[in-house]
């Protein structure tokens, strides 16, 4: 069964922050609160950990797992941006945006897209996220935590803890999370394509 953390939204009590980081350094897949409804998460290299949330989400080789960063300076070692699409996204970011590029060789094989070789990546605006992965220290391979049939993702702490707690081993609640998916801005293909139009403003990529 999972774990339940509860934490405060504005100040998340690193105490709790810091044992989710030991079960994700552990191997663990855990549900955490992002600006943009719950995602499932695990470190990167967990082959374990991608394969819980693909049965989870009933995923196929086609999804698209996003690396979800602390920071816009991590995403140089992670994707490749030439100088337009490096402006575009550094001037939208935080924020509810999920951007697919083409991966480089840091990003975990089994995270990327089979065909195109390519990865979401994103900088949430939220507190618990970001000091979730503050305290880890880099990137969380993760997928939003949208069930088979759902168009939005799940958004309850303690809803998720009852129908998912024996399928991941910790849940990470603040309390403070919208139920609107990110807006995915793909860029592989040399244009500036809108995958999905969600929380984020899509005006500045059109």
């Amino acid at each position: 069964m999972a774990k339940y953390f509860e934490v405060h939204p504005d100040n998340p009590q690193p105490r709790a922050i810091g044992q989710v980081v030991d079960i994700l350094n552990d191997g663990g897949l855990v549900a955490y609160p992002t600006d943009s409804g719950f995602a499932l998460g695990c470190k990167m290299g967990n082959k374990e950990g991608l394969e819980r949330i693909r049965k989870i989400r009933e995923l196929d080789d086609k999804h698209h797992f996003t690396l979800v960063c602390s920071e816009f300076a991590q995403l140089g070692q992670f994707v490749h941006m030439g100088n337009d699409v490096f402006r575009l996204v550094k001037a939208n970011t935080p924020g509810q945006y999920t951007f697919i590029l083409e991966g480089t060789r840091e990003v975990p094989k089994q995270m990327l897209q089979a065909k195109k070789k390519t990865v979401g990546v994103r900088i949430p605006d939220h507190r618990t996220s970001l000091a979730l992965l503050t305290e880890l220290g880099e990137p969380i391979m993760s997928s939003s935590l949208i069930l088979p049939g759902e168009s939005e993702p799940m958004s309850e702490g303690w809803q998720i803890n009852e129908e998912l707690g024996h399928f991941v081993d910790a849940v990470l609640d603040s309390g403070d999370v919208s139920t609107d998916p990110t807006t995915v801005i793909n860029f592989t293909d040399g244009d500036v394509v809108i995958d999905r139009v969600g929380a984020g403003d899509p005006t500045p990529f059109q």
